[in-house]
């Protein structure tokens, strides 16, 4: 009975001794504060590529976290209903509420057009895009601004031919990552 305490004993020993070298091997391959920075800059110039590859294919998505009003009021909102959706030649713009059912079926408003006068503006500097686009619409024509990092967030602003504006606030995503709900046409 002793010589089966002492052997378990003794490897639990010998299994803690292997666990506290393991450990104290494992801790020498911190990295400096100077390789993280790099390694940090490698993936946003990464990641900047990826978003260049998208936006020049017009095939994304922004999806808004957040909307906010030209009074400066925001609010929190499903990313899946509210979007601003550009594929080829065409545009969504939407709105939408889980609550209560709008005029497009999803609580809020669907815009889809033809897009003019895209401009992508790329500082390679700063990482980061700017684009702006006019979505001709049936019920009206809307301006779009779009600030785009390369962390993938994102801020549009839709303005029209009436005064105010909204804005959308959230993460850009390509046509195919996207999971948005596209409700109907507001006519």
């Amino acid at each position: 009975m002793k010589k089966s305490i002492y052997k378990s004993g003794s490897l639990f020993l010998t299994i803690g001794l292997l666990l506290i070298s393991v450990t104290i091997y494992s801790q020498d391959t911190k990295l400096s504060r100077a390789e993280k920075k790099e390694a940090k800059r490698d993936r946003q110039y990464f990641n900047f590529q990826v978003l260049d590859t998208i936006l020049q294919n017009r095939s994304f998505v922004l999806e808004a976290d957040y909307l906010e009003n030209g009074y400066g009021f925001r609010s929190p909102v499903l990313s899946s209903l509210n979007f601003i959706m550009v594929n080829s030649p065409k545009a969504v713009l939407q709105t939408g509420s889980s609550s209560y059912d709008g005029y497009n079926g999803v609580g809020g408003v669907t815009a889809e057009g033809q897009i003019s006068g895209l401009k992508i503006v790329k500082d390679e500097k700063k990482l980061n895009f700017f684009l702006r686009f006019t979505v001709v619409t049936d019920i009206g024509i809307y301006d779009v601004s779009m600030n785009i990092s390369s962390d993938r967030l994102a801020r549009a602003t839709i303005t029209g031919l009436t005064p105010g504006k909204l804005v959308y606030d959230g993460r850009i995503e390509s046509l195919y990552d996207s999971g948005v709900y596209k409700g109907r046409n507001t006519i």
